[in-house]
């Protein structure tokens, strides 16, 4: 076997235009020669190699012809500045790529990789369309902070924020606010013993007077967000890119997972970016956020669904060479003649090729509520049908903000147990503040790929309040996985601009639950929980008209569900017909 040494540099110093210099470091081959440069920004420490290299084996990249360029974003650990998280990534990875571009051993072709908030500093130094930029791979990133990240339609994503902030951001913050080793270590235990306790402070209200950063004297950070609304346009559209893919003229591999924090965001980046005609291809597996095992929370979904050995034919790190090499080397034709997209199908775990995102083949089916009629059952419980609701009396429940419905697993990113993947949800169902409605048990397989969304006409008696939805799987054993969820919060239900307050009105909501690919298999029931919270995940909604970001005080609130013919809910769920399904994948799955 032929020996091959690897040549690493620390610390190597980069300018930026106005003056400020971001450190990182290199891996390059150690023999004579220019190769292109493979660049990733990352605000977690280039030094930590849970963050630096996480999901690929840097090593082989570097094996095969490429140099890895690892650096910390501006204010961030080892590079000077003073950190904005995300409003400067555009400018600094400009002047980035065009600097990694002009290395003596660079070939001046330079691709980016990095997933999370590092897969967004690539789109935000594609904006910038750097003349030496070739291609991108971002991996489980967001699009816009004010929706699908800090917020979900208008309701703030607690357990994201709090989470990531203190055990992601906090630490290098105080290393940079406290010189004296001894005030240092103290700011460090008492950040520890935050830490210890932070599935305890989730429920701290009000939230812009949260003890830990106002604490360890590192708050502006976390709660410069928070005095922003969410119809501040102009400070959220500065990190936001939904208003700027035409701008995004770079071809791009985006890696998504089904119970990733970000899958709605990766899908919207591959449509949108694919419409302008450059070059995209998506995979999504069954995976959460940085997180490519076969298991994801109770299930195991075979040793093919693994990031290690996706299909029993590769592995993560063999997508960014086939990728790069195409790109940046012009070898292999394999790129030109791959499916532009590749998605997990769970229920019967395997992999599909696919032409495109949404399929063309798909079938948008409404599913309606209609009332079981059941004085057995808890008010509200009822069942779901393609047929159309006549007559039907409503269906209602007590939200209480103080009690709210807990998250367990899902499409997550915080600290705590069962936070992330499928879980059992009979236990939750079976709470008063939950509504289920259920097909009859399936006769025979149902495949639901695709975007998901619920038409659900409510009424409340608060001024302001929240409505979930949550698709699940049920067996016949009465076991209940999770696959999608969505909330909104009726102030933002048109968008950014608010609406006044509620008066007892009936009125329709669009909950987006994004998107999934399953197949319901014979014997099992399609389920829809309805319901107005989901905690830790989004901070509950107090009913009051204001928002536990500024305040603590709740009321309960009674939401009313109409299912009839003037209101008529409904869940539309993406059905592939299982015939011409076969036809098409014959060969390829």
């Amino acid at each position: 076997m032929k020996q091959f040494q690897i040549l690493v540099e620390k610390n190597v110093p980069c300018e930026m235009s106005d003056g400020v210099v971001l450190y990182a470091d290199i891996y390059r081959p150690n023999r004579e020669g220019t190769y292109p440069v493979l660049l990733t920004r990352l605000p977690y420490s280039k030094d930590l190699p849970h963050y630096s290299h996480r999901y690929l084996d840097t090593n082989r990249l570097v094996e095969n012809g490429f140099v890895v360029i690892i650096q910390d974003v501006r204010g961030r650990f080892q590079s000077q500045g003073e950190f904005q998280s995300f409003r400067q990534e555009g400018n600094d990875g400009y002047d980035t790529v065009e600097w990694a571009a002009f290395l003596p051993y660079s070939s001046g072709k330079v691709g980016m990789f990095g997933m999370s908030y590092y897969g967004y500093t690539q789109m935000m130094a594609a904006l910038k369309k750097p003349p030496h930029l070739a291609a991108i791979f971002p991996a489980m990133t967001l699009n816009d902070q004010r929706n699908g990240a800090l917020y979900r339609n208008g309701v703030y994503q607690v357990g994201f924020s709090e989470t990531w902030t203190l055990e992601s951001i906090a630490p290098d913050l105080i290393k940079r606010k406290h010189k004296s080793p001894e005030e240092r270590r103290k700011a460090f235990i008492n950040l520890a013993n935050h830490l210890d306790k932070l599935e305890e402070l989730y429920h701290f209200t009000p939230l812009i007077q949260w003890p830990p950063l106002k604490e360890l004297d590192v708050a502006d950070f976390f709660f410069e967000e928070l005095l922003h609304t969410i119809e501040d346009d102009e400070y959220w559209k500065e990190s936001s890119i939904v208003d700027k893919y035409e701008d995004l003229q770079v071809p791009a591999f985006h890696l998504g997972g089904w119970y990733d924090c970000f899958i709605g965001p990766t899908l919207t980046n591959y449509v949108e970016m694919a419409k302008r005609g450059q070059h995209q291809k998506l995979i999504v597996g069954p995976w959460g956020h940085g997180y490519f095992s076969s298991i994801q929370g109770e299930c195991s979904f075979g040793v093919r669904a693994s990031g290690d050995w996706i299909n029993l034919e590769e592995n993560i790190t063999d997508l960014h060479i086939n990728w790069f090499n195409y790109w940046l080397k012009g070898t292999g034709t394999r790129i030109e003649s791959e499916a532009p997209v590749k998605i997990f199908v769970m229920g019967i775990n395997q992999w599909r090729d696919e032409l495109e995102w949404p399929l063309k083949r798909t079938q948008f089916t409404k599913f309606y509520l209609h009332s079981m009629g059941n004085a057995n059952t808890k008010q509200g419980d009822g069942y779901l049908s393609v047929n159309e609701p006549g007559n039907e009396q409503t269906d209602s429940f007590i939200y209480d903000p103080t009690n709210p419905v807990p998250t367990k697993g899902g499409a997550t990113l915080f600290a705590g147990q069962m936070t992330m993947g499928p879980f059992d949800q009979s236990e939750i169902e079976e709470r008063d503040d939950v509504l289920i409605y259920s097909t009859e048990s399936l006769t025979e397989a149902v495949e639901v790929t695709g975007p998901v969304k619920v038409k659900l006409w409510a009424s409340t008696d608060a001024k302001n309040t929240d409505f979930t939805a949550k698709l699940v799987d049920t067996a016949p054993n009465g076991r209940a996985l999770n696959l999608v969820e969505g909330i909104v919060n009726a102030k933002y239900r048109n968008g950014i601009y608010p609406e006044p307050e509620l008066t007892g009105e009936v009125v329709e909501y669009e909950i987006d639950l994004w998107a999934t690919s399953n197949v319901f298999l014979p014997g099992h029931r399609i389920t829809l929980e309805i319901s107005s919270s989901s905690f830790p995940q989004y901070l509950p909604n107090p009913n009051t008209g204001n928002s536990l970001i500024e305040s603590d005080q709740t009321i309960i609130a009674k939401q009313t569900i109409f299912h009839n013919k003037q209101y008529p809910s409904h869940i539309i769920l993406p059905i592939i017909p299982l015939k011409e399904n076969k036809e098409r994948t014959e060969g390829i799955v």
